[in-house]
């Protein structure tokens, strides 16, 4: 099985001393996993920048046996974004919930076109806003519509009204650009709540029924902006 085709670098592991083992969401064939010989070498790992888009060529005997890669840079976007330690850390965490969230060989072109989206918002002044709406769009792509305004009720605490989720049986604060998004957000505070709620919902939703701890750098990314 050989084929060519794009795609963004996931993730990246050292496989043995010259060589890498990636992941990559592909354009035409999802997620894949291979291996990059040589690629600790000083020509090639520049290019592996976890974001950046690639050409890849992959060869393996079938789906059942892991491949490998060879690849050209195709865009490095992540190397714009080395001054920025709060997005950089964004794209790290982004593309892991990418390779999380998705099975091998499943093709999806929303997704491959939400990817191209993501570096299209980090250059925008409410940047971090617009990426909780993305990880939101990525969850309704993958079946998860959470649709706030039919989740909460209206309750009065501390003399404020506040958006409280029915179903949970602590009380979870729903802040207001979730529910009205031509809202400005004018706190941090705001935001992060709006991460935390997304965070708890990966947790009981998705990671925890299939024994997935949560990532190590969503949480870094959290942390990075406080």
């Amino acid at each position: 099985m050989t084929w060519d085709d794009i795609g963004f670098l996931l993730s990246k592991n050292k496989y043995n001393e010259n060589s890498l083992i990636v992941d990559i969401y592909t354009k035409n064939h999802g997620k894949v996993t291979g291996i990059i010989f040589g690629g600790t070498s000083r020509k090639i790992k520049n290019y592996l920048q976890i974001g950046n888009n690639l050409h890849v060529n992959f060869n393996s005997k079938s789906q059942n046996h892991i491949g490998y890669f060879k690849i050209e840079i195709n865009n490095a976007f992540s190397p714009y974004f080395f001054d920025n330690h709060q997005k950089l850390s964004c794209i790290y965490s982004a593309m892991n919930l990418i390779k999380i969230l998705n099975a091998d060989f499943q093709t999806n072109e929303s997704i491959y076109s939400l990817i191209k989206d993501f570096y299209v918002l980090l250059n925008k002044k409410d940047w971090l806003k617009n990426y909780i709406f993305w990880e939101l769009k990525l969850l309704k792509i993958l079946g998860y519509d959470i649709d706030f305004k039919n989740l909460v009720d209206k309750k009065l605490i501390k003399n404020k009204l506040k958006n409280i989720i029915k179903s949970f049986k602590e009380k979870k604060i729903v802040p207001n650009f979730l529910i009205d998004k031509e809202l400005k957000v004018e706190n941090l505070d705001a935001l992060l709540d709006g991460l935390n709620l997304i965070s708890n919902f990966l947790d009981k939703t998705i990671l925890k029924p299939n024994n997935i701890n949560h990532p190590v750098s969503r949480l870094q990314f959290i942390a990075s902006l406080k």
